[in-house]
């Protein structure tokens, strides 16, 4: 086998530049340079051989002229010589002009005819050899499968335009095949984006043809700004948020501060016309940003409105608690400083209207958003304000400040019996205080239920009683003194037993606070819609403030800081929406707890509540169920209440004494007259005459308790006994009532 091209191409350059060497220095120097200068340029085989047929004659014409000078002949014919030399130098250079290396070639107009890489600038000999080398082939490196053997690439053309490189050309295949190559497989090719590839729709195409364009260099996109397209505020709000479907219709912005596009503040004004709700989603949307980037702010006016839209959001250092000690008393009209709203503003909550008396709090906030912060605070300000406190806390140990109550109610079972007390007071309130314009003396009381869905939802042991207590205190109580602070994880309707009328009555009787929920949960739309908050979606507020996760990967790898304190921006605890009667829900923070709240107390015993039955009677009160099995018919009056609460620990002793304990007691009438003797054995049948003998005096319905209390004795003695009538069809129920038959 002889030497292939390659190996001509290799050595014979070094022939050339060692064959002259008999014939004389300068004439070897000469062929040693042209030979180093094909070698350098690769050049082609019939440029090759031209170079070294132009050596040799070169060579031969310069020993034939030496001899003749060394001889000392005539110089004329040594000059002769020169001639065939010349003759083979410009026989050279035409041979050099055919066979110009394709990267000496400047970029050229587009080609056709890519199946040969003859006649093709660089670039496109460039785009040839990698697409036989991956997709078509012959050219194919060991242990790589080419994509589509046989699919060449025809009718190459180039489109070069400044920063933009294309080419185009059709994918070519024998009749009878079908083009499979496509746009991934070129993009991964040329490495270059899948959607800068396009390939023809092969339904418009013959099978074995399909047309591509692929752009290999694209010039990067500059921001345009069409002609007339809005720009500032003003003309953003004019063409988005002013227009009929827009979320403020109606009205204009005048900018009153401009610090750049994510930084300014403006009012919104319509035109003599309220401006009404405003649904904070679709005012983001119009203004192509997060809901958390704006803040609404309601002026005297109906028909204005601040906006602020916020690069670094005004709340991230928080306020200190410990710095507003003095903002923590209730003030002369009952409202305490619970934050800070985020136009700088002290955001104030109502705990007492006076000459009206209380008022409700409706808290919403999941895990880690701030919520048993803002119910600590809340404790200090109603201890600081002389308002004694009932806390109902089914999760056990949750809130710090419990210290500062005057009853607690710990755990699931304890903080249902704080429910209790708290009815008890009403209904001794009212039992005390007829008219509604009573001189308002007694402290007032503050009843806080936290994680409120844990008595309230249907899941719960005590739902239907917690709930019908609970109604009845947020629609009864606030006359007398008593406002409720019921807290929930999410607004979901389900969270308050489903109940239309607690929540109601929380926002008529006071106010809300929402701070972040769940994911799905914090929707204030729909089913779970409150007026003034339209379009909040809570689980929007974020965790974390921006750049906070970079700044948490910077590990202090010190040891752990036993003192170490929390700052404001390493979160956004308390960050939620402030609403109060009549307004429109706008953004605050809660006070930062930078102290323990429970510190700044001053060491004082928790403020007491006044001396009345329902309080001596607490714990008996605590204990006794206030609805029928069917969670039904809730004692109404404080009468009823105290005869079933002492009730309650005889029929819990009973068990430790002799058999004759029960019937004692059912025996005894109301005015001490003698009934039956104690341990008599027909002690519980001697009473169903008095029950009938009550029910055909009164002539009205009754429920058991009643009864139990006119014939001086407990409920759980009553109901067997009229049970029992009942079979005998001498008595009818109808609801929890009883009458004569």
């Amino acid at each position: 086998m002889g030497p292939t091209r390659a190996n001509f191409i290799q050595y014979a350059p070094a022939a050339l530049a060692v064959v002259p060497l008999v014939a004389g220095p300068w004439s070897a120097l000469a062929a040693a340079a042209a030979g180093a200068g094909a070698w350098a340029v690769s050049a082609s085989a019939p440029v090759l051989r031209s170079l070294i047929a132009c050596g040799f004659t070169t060579t031969g014409c310069g020993i034939a002229a030496h001899e003749v000078l060394a001889a000392g002949g005539n110089p004329l014919i040594a000059l002769g010589f020169a001639i065939p030399a010349g003759a083979a130098a410009l026989a050279h250079h035409r041979n050099l002009a055919n066979h110009i290396p394709a990267a000496a070639l400047p970029p050229a107009t587009p080609t056709t005819g890519a199946g040969t890489a003859t006649g093709q600038t660089s670039q496109a000999q460039l785009i040839t050899a990698w697409w036989r080398e991956y997709i078509s082939g012959p050219t194919q490196t060991e242990g790589r499968t080419l994509i589509q053997a046989g699919a060449n690439l025809e009718h190459l053309g180039l489109e070069i335009d400044g920063d933009h490189v294309a080419f185009t050309g059709i994918i070519t295949l024998p009749q009878g095949q079908q083009v499979r190559v496509k746009a991934a497989d070129i993009a991964a090719v040329y490495q270059i984006p899948v959607s800068q590839v396009e390939l023809g729709d092969p339904k418009h195409y013959a099978p074995n043809a399909l047309p591509v364009t692929a752009h290999l260099k694209v010039p990067a996109a500059q921001p345009q700004i069409a002609a007339g397209a809005p720009t500032t505020p003003e003309e953003l709000w004019a063409a988005y948020v002013g227009v009929p479907e827009g979320a403020m219709p109606g009205t204009t912005l005048t900018v009153t501060r401009y610090d750049g596009p994510l930084d300014w503040e403006g009012i919104a004004t319509r035109d003599r016309r309220a401006i009404g709700t405003v649904n904070l989603q679709d005012l983001a949307g119009n203004l192509d940003l997060e809901a958390i980037q704006i803040a609404l702010a309601p002026g005297d006016k109906p028909s204005q409105m601040g906006i602020r839209v916020m690069r670094e959001h005004a709340l991230m250092h928080g306020t200190m608690l410990s710095s507003v000690l003095d903002e923590l008393s209730m003030d002369s009209r009952g409202y305490v400083r619970a934050g800070t709203y985020v136009d700088g503003r002290a955001a104030l909550l109502p705990l007492a209207q006076p000459g009206s008396g209380a008022r409700h709090l409706y808290l919403v906030g999941g895990s880690r958003s701030g919520k048993s912060g803002l119910l600590e605070q809340i404790l200090l300000s109603a201890h600081r304000s002389g308002i004694a406190v009932i806390l109902a806390s089914p999760q056990a140990g949750t809130i710090a400040g419990a210290s500062l109550t005057a009853y607690l109610g710990d755990g699931l079972d304890r903080s249902m019996g704080a429910l209790r007390l708290a009815y008890a007071m009403m209904l001794d309130r009212e039992d005390r205080y007829r008219s509604p314009a009573f001189p308002f003396t007694d402290v007032l009381i503050l009843v806080v239920i936290d994680e409120a869905h844990m008595l309230l939802s249907a899941s719960s042991p005590y739902h239907l009683e917690a709930k019908a207590i609970v109604e009845q205190l947020t629609r009864r109580s606030l006359k007398r003194g008593i406002g409720v602070v019921l807290a929930t994880q999410t607004p979901l309707a389900e969270d308050l037993g489903n109940s239309t009328v607690i929540r109601s009555q929380l926002l008529i009787g006071g106010g809300a606070v929402f701070l972040r929920c769940a994911k799905g949960q914090g929707s204030l739309v729909g089913a779970n819609a409150v007026e003034g908050a339209e379009g909040i979606d809570l689980s929007m507020i974020p965790s974390q403030w921006p750049g906070q996760y970079a700044k948490v990967a910077d590990r202090d790898m010190s040891g752990l800081a036993t003192e170490a304190a929390a700052a404001p921006e390493d979160g956004t605890f308390g960050l939620g929406y402030l609403l109060t009667p009549g307004s429109q829900a706008v953004q605050f923070r809660s006070l930062h707890l930078d102290v323990p709240p429970v510190s700044l107390a001053g060491g004082e015993r928790p403020v007491g509540i006044e001396d009345c039955d329902a309080w001596r009677e607490r714990d008996a009160i605590a204990q006794t169920p206030m609805v029928d099995k069917r969670g039904k018919n809730l004692i109404g009056s404080l009468a009823d209440l105290l005869a079933a609460a002492k009730g309650a620990p005889a029929s819990q002793e009973a068990p430790h004494h002799n058999a004759g304990g029960p019937q004692a007691i059912a025996g005894t009438s109301r005015a001490g007259a003698p009934g039956v003797a104690a341990g008599a054995p027909d002690g519980q049948e001697l009473i169903k005459p008095r029950i009938l003998e009550l029910l055909r005096e009164q002539s009205i319905p009754m429920t058991a308790e009643t009864i139990a209390r006119k014939l001086g004795t407990s409920a759980k003695n009553i109901k067997p006994r009229l049970s029992e009538l009942k079979k005998r069809d001498e008595v009818t129920n109808e609801n929890g009532l009883w009458r004569a038959a």
